[in-house]
């Protein structure tokens, strides 16, 4: 009987698994397909243009540049056992640009983007406004889903490059001015091994996140449910789910890009 409900259990689960991401997966395809067809909400992208893009920049750049800093002293108490401090500039470069720029980028916009656009969407679920929209002639995934995938995933990739950016520049400051690193050797060093490929990796990285970003703060938004307590367990599967799929396709993505 064990072995049974083990079994009962565990179907379940799967089952479970595979009639979400079938849901997900129509809700998406659902409000691509409905929002490529014009007319189009220029000022719904404009305004998702300012939230995603221009409010990140905070919380994205002060993530990078401390990152930076701290990968840079971490690298320096390691490398200086082989004497390869020299190696330091070069190390930072490729972590910011293949991974850490596009993953801590991609995490934090999840915590503040997703967080915010799935309680948004809920509350105007639970309080029916959506359904307004509808009898409004107004297709809620036309107006309310695709200005947000279109923008997440096209803006994500210069939230990314910001990153990158920043978090060099923050190991160049601990590496000159604490470290006592030569400043025109340590930006040679760090450009000398720079390949176009490691920068469009990140990008293609963070385009990808942004759209899972996007995607389930939209369907989690829509998924809601119960009130003011459904809006929260909501917000709360968005920002892990999110998180999980970023990691997830973090590894797939760098298996296949490398």
């Amino acid at each position: 009987m064990g072995i049974v409900l083990f079994l009962e259990k565990t179907g379940n689960l799967f089952i479970n698994f595979l009639r979400a991401t079938g849901s997900i997966f129509i809700f998406i395809s659902k409000s691509i397909l409905t929002g490529i067809i014009p007319p189009y909400y220029w000022k719904q992208i404009l305004l998702q243009t300012i939230q995603i893009g221009y409010f990140s920049l905070p919380v994205v750049g002060l993530t990078a540049i401390f990152t930076g800093m701290a990968m840079t002293l971490q690298c320096y108490s390691g490398f200086s056992n082989f004497t390869a401090e020299g190696a330091i500039p070069s190390v930072i470069m490729i972590a910011m640009t293949r991974e850490l720029g596009p993953v801590l980028a991609s995490l934090m916009v999840a915590g503040r983007l997703g967080a915010s656009m799935t309680a948004e969407i809920g509350t105007m679920k639970v309080t029916e406004q959506i359904d307004a929209l509808s009898a409004l002639s107004v297709n809620p995934l036309k107006y309310l889903v695709f200005p947000r995938l279109i923008t997440g995933t096209l803006l994500m990739p210069f939230l990314v490059l910001i990153d990158d950016i920043l978090g060099i520049f923050g190991g160049y400051l601990v590496g000159v001015y604490y470290l006592g690193f030569n400043s025109a050797n340590y930006i040679h060093n760090t450009f000398v091994s720079m390949e176009a490929w490691d920068i469009l990796s990140g990008l293609i990285k963070g385009a990808t996140f942004g759209f899972v970003i996007c995607s389930m703060g939209c369907y989690q938004g829509f998924s809601s449910n119960g009130g003011a307590q459904g809006v929260g367990r909501a917000t709360t599967n968005s920002v892990v789910a999110s998180s999980i799929i970023i990691l997830l396709l973090d590894g797939i993505l760098t298996f296949v890009l490398f």
